[in-house]
């Protein structure tokens, strides 16, 4: 297997192929890149999200961007639904307002719930989106996973298998991979195993991104404040968008049956050591004991280095 390794949307990316990709492969990927982030980016001054933010704006989508809005915000409608209204893509004003900005601040202020109307304020014709009213779009749940099926359809055209990685979104096409659950408290660990064949499993986790005394970037649209009883999930589902919303969805009551109604396998484990598993997941978990959590320093500090070398990518989980 050949692997290509980029930076993308403020993380590393693998792509890896049976045959070492063409520059053409490479070319049109890192257009497909390109397009997203300077769409959906609330890092990025120029881009669409960004010029919507003052309220009273509508921005016009070409036909791939508008693609992206119209399956992205239809499986956010799906998230508000089942979680009473916890997973809101108007939950960007709340990540700036803790210091997760765009200057990556890490100074946080007093939380900012995000509109509970928001499907009022947001609207989104066949080419254009709007905002009514000032807020700031943020569509961290589903969006790496759809960017990382926009790549790998790109390649459908490549034999073999073909692994398209987002650091912890992830889909295989022609074939299978095998895959750890990283514990996360202890990147050196895994709760269980997965093996992944056309499919996409898709994590999220409290640890990833967190900052200050228990900030991270799992907000409760309602509150605006991080989610405090799951600490990881994991989401196996045919497509990757669909896995990154079910892996957000499970930080939240209705989160798992919303899952179970797509189909999606799923796997989450709380900040006291307790795991849970949909009755069909397929992989291996091992035990976890209920003090291992706090044996590796739930709470503990995040170095707000290691945030800042992530970047920030306005798609992650």
């Amino acid at each position: 297997m050949h692997a290509w390794r980029f930076d993308a949307i403020g993380t590393r990316w693998e792509v890896e192929t049976s045959a070492p990709l063409g520059e053409g492969d490479r070319t049109r990927i890192s257009s497909i890149v390109a397009a997203f982030d300077e769409t959906w980016s609330r890092f990025r001054d120029d881009s669409i999200v960004s010029s919507l933010r003052s309220g009273g704006e509508t921005a016009t989508l070409d036909r791939d961007a508008a693609a992206d809005a119209h399956a992205m915000l239809g499986a956010y409608r799906e998230l508000a639904d089942a979680t009473d209204g916890a997973v809101n893509p108007l939950i960007g004003t709340g990540l700036e307002s803790l210091g997760y900005d765009a200057s990556l601040t890490l100074q946080p202020g007093s939380p900012r719930p995000a509109p509970g109307d928001w499907q009022r304020l947001l609207s989104l014709d066949a080419d254009a989106i709007g905002l009514s009213a000032p807020a700031v779009i943020d569509v961290g749940a589903v969006g790496k996973g759809r960017l990382v099926d926009l790549i790998c359809d790109a390649l459908a055209h490549l034999p073999g298998r073909v692994t398209v990685d987002g650091s912890g979104d992830l889909r295989v096409r022609g074939g299978a991979a095998r895959v750890a659950l990283e514990h996360p408290y202890d990147p050196t660990s895994a709760i269980g195993v997965v093996e992944v064949a056309d499919a996409a499993l898709c994590a999220s986790g409290i640890t990833r991104r967190s900052w200050g005394d228990g900030l991270h970037h799992v907000l409760d649209g309602r509150t605006g404040l991080p989610v405090r009883t799951w600490a990881a999930t994991w989401a196996l589902a045919d497509d990757a968008m669909h896995a990154d919303a079910a892996a957000t969805g499970l930080f939240f009551d209705g989160g798992a049956a919303l899952a179970d109604r797509w189909g999606v396998e799923w796997v989450r484990m709380s900040t006291d050591g307790r795991v849970e598993r949909s009755e069909g997941f397929p992989g291996e978990l091992f035990t976890v004991s209920a003090s291992s959590s706090s044996a590796v320093g739930i709470g503990k500090e995040a170095p707000q280095s290691r945030l800042r070398r992530q970047a920030a990518e306005n798609t992650e989980e």
